[in-house]
């Protein structure tokens, strides 16, 4: 049975995780999505090639872990677009691709002579999408930057962290680099759907801080309904009162780690059955925490008594005991934890192996979603690691464009593509 997207061809010259993570997407469903690689840098426009993490003691532009997981599934050539002969290989790549994807700095493809008029020149349907930190036009357009900045523009930053007269704690990760991919495959899946009804290529301008706003739409309905600017809550519940409610320190099990559990009471039936988990202490009889209200009241000192219990106590134990009590309840997990210790991250597959031609077996995130009809089915996998650098220059330029091996070898000769062409 065919993938879902298997009918689609992507010239691809997207990196790090906004654009890597995008087109990663559509490959996981079947479309080819061919990377473009410079030989000049040896593909380092993705600055996440060879950066850690490492499988092993190994290093170079193989071996960057993050690489490796945003572009599994996908193909990589070389093509050095400061010759007219690379210019020319990229022109016939796009004819015979459904959508060109970057995410650089303003106005880069262009100025290699690719931007979106040509690109219409070249195929008439073609889909273009640029992604970027803050658009491609407008005040900001110009500007250069990264998740996190986007994240601070977007709002996003002040969202967290503890009340007045703490300073805004950000996301602590550039959650906007993944927002951003998510947001930009799914523009990229409408304007193939668009195409397909109405023979009609376009250009996609997607931004990070776009996708960054939506993810703080309370906060601006706040002010724009009441007038009321959003106060950092830290791990309180500012719609629905609970108390205690946050995430509470736990008895270590690795030396100088802190482990912890989130959990909340948000009724009396709630804060019962947290006395009787926790034994019934006296402390917990007092009339300072006798109603909801008193325990909202009283919770700076409800939270260090909590926190009392809590560290006498594995995180794993506290998580099942408080979940068979009828309280929601929640290991906060590590990334030791999702890889090692979840048994429904486990049940779901959401790590798989991939043979990598370098490094070998190596785990990596699969899409997390199933499909029930086509591939990725219930429980995947993704089947092929990222490229190598210039992995797949002989099929590309061999099978799909129709050159010789000798007029391979010569591309190579002239510094067009790299040299030292690997097997498919």
């Amino acid at each position: 049975m065919p993938d879902a997207l298997s009918s689609f061809r992507i010239c691809d010259f997207t990196g790090q995780l906004a654009g890597a993570g995008a087109t990663k997407w559509l490959a996981s469903c079947g479309a080819e999505v061919i990377r473009i690689e410079d030989p000049v840098r040896q593909g380092r426009w993705d600055i996440l090639r060879g950066l850690p993490p490492f499988v092993d003691e190994r290093r170079g532009i193989e071996m960057g872990g993050g690489f490796n997981n945003h572009n599994t599934d996908k193909r990589g050539i070389t093509l050095n677009l400061r010759t007219e002969r690379g210019k020319e290989l990229l022109t016939r790549l796009i004819e015979v691709s459904d959508v060109v994807s970057e995410n650089f700095a303003k106005g880069v493809l262009e100025r290699w002579g690719f931007g979106y008029e040509r690109l219409k020149e070249i195929k008439p349907d073609i889909i273009y999408l640029s992604q970027s930190g803050m658009g491609q036009v407008g005040v900001y357009g110009r500007y250069r930057t990264v998740g996190p900045i986007a994240a601070s523009f977007a709002g996003v930053s002040e969202l967290s962290g503890l009340p007045e007269p703490y300073a805004p704690a950000g996301w602590g990760y550039s959650y906007l680099d993944w927002f951003g991919a998510y947001n930009l495959a799914n523009a990229m899946m409408s304007a193939l759907y668009y195409r397909d009804r109405t023979g009609k290529g376009q250009w996609i301008d997607s931004s990070q801080v776009d996708a960054g706003i939506y993810l703080n739409g309370t906060s601006v309905l706040e002010w724009s309904a009441n007038g009321t600017i959003w106060q950092r809550y830290g791990n309180r519940s500012p719609y629905k009162p609970a108390a205690p409610h946050g995430a509470y320190r736990c008895c270590d099990d690795v030396e100088s780690v802190d482990r912890w559990v989130a959990f909340g009471c948000f009724d009396e039936a709630d804060w019962q059955s947290l006395r009787r988990v926790m034994g019934d202490p006296e402390w917990a009889a007092s009339q300072r925490f006798a109603s909801l209200a008193d325990r909202l009241a009283n919770q700076d000192e409800l939270d260090e008594r909590v926190s009392e219990w809590t560290q006498q106590h594995d995180r794993w134990d506290v998580m099942k005991r408080l979940q068979e009590a009828g309280i929601a309840a929640g290991v906060c997990q590590d990334a030791q934890d999702r890889v090692e210790a979840d048994p429904q991250l486990a049940h779901l597959n959401w790590l798989t192996e991939v043979e990598h031609s370098e490094m070998g077996a190596w785990p990596t995130k699969e899409v997390p979603v199933k499909w029930s009809e086509t591939p990725p089915f219930m429980g995947g996998p993704i089947d092929r690691g990222a490229p190598c650098y210039g992995e797949d220059n002989s099929y590309v330029l061999g099978e799909l464009l129709g050159m010789s091996t000798s007029e391979i070898n010569r591309l190579a000769d002239d510094g067009v593509i790299a040299e030292g062409l690997d097997s498919v």
